[in-house]
């Protein structure tokens, strides 16, 4: 890998690799979480998506949605209802099959609402939770994790920089798989 922000930081468990890139719009933004999506099923992981309001974090949930084969239709923000889950289409006859949970720490003030929302029960091995505004409480989070912020760059409107840091071996391996995807299919412009 080329480029200070993607290389990786320190050697072995807690190593820390960064991806920067951009999106041209609504689209592009959608088609890069259908992309972190595809990657990612089977897998689990807990991504913490930050940004400012209108940032397009639910947008990226909706690509991550269909990359893990969620109908994107059905993903709606969880302002208001903290904690929203949705089950792969390929799930089996027993329910099995990829769960995307979908966290909004918006409106919570303490991290004991969070845990009362029963956050902790959605960390499940196989499960993907995608946490926005993940930089409230970022101690509730499991360390190995997927960082991913949203910036809404002057001047170009529709336009969405993000930078990405995988903060374990897990997200650091699906977020190596991620990049060569966005690479392989032009989903966005690299960075780095």
């Amino acid at each position: 890998m080329g480029g200070s922000e993607c290389e990786r930081r320190g050697k072995g468990p807690g190593a820390e690799m960064n991806l920067r890139f951009r999106s041209r719009g609504i689209d592009g933004t959608q088609l890069a979480g259908s992309a972190l999506g595809a990657v990612t099923a089977n897998r689990g992981l807990v991504v913490a998506l930050v940004g400012a309001l209108g940032a397009g974090k639910t947008v990226f949930v909706k690509g991550l949605a269909e990359g893990l084969g969620v109908n994107p239709a059905l993903v709606a923000s969880p302002t208001f209802s903290i904690v929203n889950e949705y089950q792969s289409q390929d799930a089996d006859q027993r329910g099995r099959g990829t769960r995307l949970a979908h966290v909004d720490l918006y409106r919570l003030e303490r991290r004991e609402e969070l845990e009362d929302a029963g956050f902790l029960d959605l960390l499940e091995p196989d499960a993907v939770v995608a946490v926005e505004w993940g930089d409230r409480f970022p101690g509730a989070l499991p360390e190995d994790r997927l960082v991913i912020e949203l910036v809404r760059p002057a001047g170009e409107a529709g336009s969405r920089l993000f930078e990405a840091s995988a903060l374990g071996e897990a997200s650091a391996a699906v977020l190596a798989d991620w990049r060569e995807s966005l690479i392989r299919n032009a989903v966005v412009e690299m960075e780095c």
